[in-house]
């Protein structure tokens, strides 16, 4: 997160970010794993400061019945923006859990709209990225083809602006083809990573490259539609990021970070 200045001097406008796995920027015991939230600010210059809230292994139910939603709202002011992108978790069997795609999933995603728009900051809707979820034939099945159209249906009921993430990567990752795909998501071979000398197949989660390409995207989107000022971009159209640009906090400052963005008291409050 970037500072805020001198005292007394005017804070940037913020871009809060409220997702799960996909978008959180994770802790340096599971790199390479990489949300694109956590790169987001390689895409965005210093007219605005990046407040990540993501939570691994949250769903819209969760993240707002944890409280960080609440530590969102208490801390979001007027001009600024709240991304907020769910929908992997919500599809999830748990019944703590889950969400309905067309019962409670939008009734969740109503808070944060709302939230956003009683404190005259900016909601904006973004559908998570689709995995790696190639079948022996090389073709992309769609795995919660109904959280997207829900999250989609909202936004053109409550006329907020929304980035459709998820088509838009299932169509790359389908182009791409299973070998092509391959370097975007977590698939490390035996002593390829220290972090997992027996290796790691993970197609659900993104390595540096996916998750540069989705936050390329969203923060491009941003700009053609006109969301936030296009001078705030930088880098769209870079190429390829030295590999030390993409960073990991250390275990110990992410579980303080993690555990202070939370309003949520009682049993479970800091699971999800």
């Amino acid at each position: 997160m970037r500072s805020e200045g001198e005292p007394g001097t005017p804070r940037p406008p913020r871009i809060f970010l409220a997702g799960d796995s996909a978008a959180a920027a994770r802790e340096a015991s599971r790199a390479p794993v990489t949300g694109w939230g956590q790169v987001l600010h390689l895409f965005v210059g210093p007219e605005a400061e990046i407040v990540n809230c993501s939570r691994a292994g949250a769903s819209a139910r969760t993240f707002t019945e944890r409280g960080r939603l609440d530590w969102i709202l208490a801390n979001i002011g007027a001009g600024d923006y709240l991304l907020t992108s769910f929908g992997i978790n919500d599809a999830k069997p748990q019944e703590w859990l889950r969400t309905e795609a067309y019962g409670d999933f939008p009734r969740y995603l109503r808070k944060f709209v709302d939230g956003a728009r009683e404190r005259n900051a900016h909601p904006v809707l973004i559908s998570p990225p689709e995995g790696d979820t190639h079948d022996a034939h090389g073709n992309l099945p769609r795995s919660i083809t109904e959280y997207p159209m829900a999250m989609r249906d909202l936004a053109v009921e409550c006329s907020v602006p929304h980035i459709d993430l998820y088509d838009r990567t299932h169509s790359w990752w389908s182009e791409l083809g299973p070998e092509g795909v391959r370097p975007f998501f977590v698939h490390l071979e035996p002593r390829e990573h220290p972090n997992y000398p027996e290796g790691f197949h993970d197609p659900g989660h993104l390595m540096p490259a996916g998750a540069l390409a989705c936050a390329r995207y969203v923060v491009h989107t941003l700009v053609a539609e006109q969301i936030i000022p296009s001078h705030w971009a930088v880098n769209l159209d870079r190429p390829e990021f030295p590999p030390e640009w993409v960073t990991w906090l250390d275990d110990a400052s992410h579980h303080e970070l993690t555990r202070a963005r939370t309003l949520g008291l009682g049993r479970g409050a800091g699971r999800s």
